[in-house]
């Protein structure tokens, strides 16, 4: 039989899509709480036209990723785990050494961890995230000076927060590319 179009699905070429570029200032702010903020933004929750199964995210940014906070004792008790590939291999290292010698992978792990293991994940999203320990990035044509920076995560559960996104998908004076610009 047909399909209903109630069954049917919204898709949008890659004209359609547009890219927007976020700035993120990591400093003081607590890492899970921040990764709850980039994570959906990366996958293009916030957008209308999301779908699971499409790239439809943005560009992120973040800045001051070595002045990142844990809650509690965790930079003496948690743990990042890997393994080599040979036997024995297994190694592990705590979270106050990792901010010595790879701060920007604490968020990136925190970040990536909230999203499945899939082949847009490791080639469409990582790529988008963008991760520098001080103040300055090279991304200066997408996110000139005056660019603000999304909104810290609240600390209370309530209340009407939307994460400073608003009507656009961009922040003002940002880039954005797609409606009405060219290529």
């Amino acid at each position: 039989g047909r399909r209903s179009p109630l069954h049917s699905a919204m898709s949008f070429t890659g004209r359609a899509l547009q890219r927007a570029w976020h700035l993120v200032d990591a400093k003081d702010q607590t890492v899970g709480r921040l990764a709850t903020v980039v994570a959906p933004i990366l996958r293009g929750k916030h957008k209308p036209t999301y779908a699971p199964h499409q790239d439809v995210g943005d560009y992120v940014v973040i800045v001051n990723a070595d002045k990142v906070q844990f809650t509690g004792n965790k930079w003496q008790d948690k743990l990042y785990r890997w393994h080599t590939g040979y036997p024995g291999g297994l190694k592990q290292r705590r979270a106050a050494d990792m901010l010595e010698r790879k701060p920007e992978d604490i968020l990136k792990k925190a970040i990536l961890g909230m999203m499945r293991r899939t082949n847009q994940r490791h080639k469409y999203i990582e790529p988008r995230l963008k991760i520098y320990t001080g103040e300055d990035h090279p991304h200066k044509a997408q996110l000139p000076d005056g660019v603000q920076c999304l909104p810290a995560h609240p600390r209370s559960r309530s209340g009407d927060h939307h994460f400073g996104l608003g009507d656009k998908y961009a922040s003002e004076g940002s880039y954005q590319r797609g409606k009405g610009q060219s290529d």
